[in-house]
This record gives structure tokens, sequence and C-alpha cells, in this order.
């Protein structure tokens, strides 16, 4: 028997069941389609997201299990940095530097990875959702200086965390916190935080069987959200606010 391929996807916005996910690679689903609003939207609406490294075919997933946070239970901070934030002048804003935050998040280094996924092609189609209020980053500023942050993509009342970087040690932690924190605020139940890996569990990440994910945010994303930008509705939190 030939092993099974992704599905190849046809120019209109629509996905095959995530239950022909690859296992190897685990999640692969589909390949090809475009960066759309369109086909985004229709993919982060059923549980799938786009990855994929210069050169190659867009290649959208679906892993099983999903690694979430769970805002109820909010970001796992050690006693020793929420003492730091305890003294800390740092404040979190949302959706005043977008720009800025994907970029940095594209060309930030990291241990062990070359290169990056965010593609010139991927920071342009995440601008235009940012321009038309699907997108949103949140910001951590030290006075006026932006020194970390993350993005992601929120339909109905669900956010798809993208990615996060540190400018300053910690920075990208007290982003994710303030998140979870307004989510929690809202009554948004998760932040889907995609692939497994060790930072994410140290931080208080789970993972959910794909068919729990999957049920979870068909149900998110139904509830009727207006999009637009999050800075007035998001306000300021201050860093101290997060060590509680």
């Amino acid at each position: 028997m030939s092993p099974r391929m992704p599905v190849m996807l046809g120019p209109d916005p629509v996905f095959p069941p995530v239950e022909l996910a690859l296992r190897e690679p685990d999640g692969l689903l589909a390949v090809g389609g475009d960066l759309s609003v369109p086909r985004l939207l229709a993919a982060y609406r059923s549980g799938i997201f786009p990855w994929f490294s210069a050169g190659q075919p867009i290649l959208w997933w679906s892993p099983d299990p999903r690694m979430v946070f769970r805002t109820e239970g909010g970001v796992r901070l050690s006693s020793k940095f929420r003492r730091g934030l305890r003294q800390s002048a740092w404040t979190v804003r949302a959706d005043t530097r977008f720009d800025e935050v994907i970029d940095a998040c594209a060309t930030i280094r990291r241990p062990g990875q070359r290169g990056t996924w965010i593609v010139p092609a991927m920071r342009r189609a995440y601008g235009v959702l940012h321009e038309q209020g699907h997108a949103h980053s949140i910001e951590v500023f030290d006075s006026e200086r932006l020194v970390g942050g993350l993005y992601g993509v929120s339909i109905g009342a669900m956010f798809f965390a993208e990615s996060m970087y540190s400018g300053q040690s910690g920075a990208s932690k007290v982003a994710l916190a303030a998140l979870a924190h307004r989510l929690r605020e809202w009554g948004w139940p998760l932040i889907d935080a995609q692939v497994e890996n060790d930072h994410l569990l140290r931080m208080g990440a789970e993972s959910l069987p794909r068919d729990a994910f999957q049920r979870i945010v068909a149900a998110q994303v139904a509830i009727a959200v207006e999009p637009g930008p999050w800075t007035a509705r998001f306000g300021e939190l201050s860093a101290p606010a997060l060590a509680a």
C-alpha cells in the first residue's frame, strides 16, 4: 500500500476533514492554495493553520494532540519571576505596533532554529488580517520602547496564537500572561498554542486530543464577536497586575 499523501487544495477556500491529516509528519493535512483572508479564516475556523519554510509550498496542519493554554488557569510564572514583575515598570497593550511585533517574531534568533517560517508572504498575509481586524498583537513596553510581544488570530471568542518573542528576558511570558488575563475576563476559555514543546509545557500549556480541541473551536468561533482593533478593548495592563 502506498503511503497516504496530503490533500492538494483547489482554488476555493475549502479544507478536507482534519481526520485526514497524516500521522507522520504529525498533522500535515493539505498542500497548496493561497494565503487569502477567506482561506486563512476558513482554516482557523476548522482548527487548521499554515506553517511552511521558504522554498516550500504552503503547508496546512492540524496536529493531534493540540497544545493549548486554558485562560482560567492562566500562564504559569515562577515565584521568582512574579517577584520581579511586582517591581517592573512594563506595561502591556494591544494592536499599536503589529508590524513591529510580527517582524521581530520573524527575525529574532531562536536556539536550534535556522531561518524562519514567518516568510514575507506570511507577514503580508497576516498584515492584511490585522488591517481587517482578525489578527492582533499583544505588546510589552518599557516606557514607550517595545520589548516583546506575540501575535495571533481571533475568530468569534477563540484566539489562535502564532508566534511570540522577547527583546528583553521574560517579555514574551508577560505578553502571554496578559493575553490570558484579558481573555479570561472576556470569557474566552482557550488560547491555541499549536504544537507541543517543552517551553510551553513549563508555562502551563496542556495537550488536548484533536477531537476535543475541534469541539471547543467549533463552539467558540460560532460566538458573534465583531472583528476590529483591540487597542481600546484590551486597554493597558501593568506588569505588577500580572504578579498576583
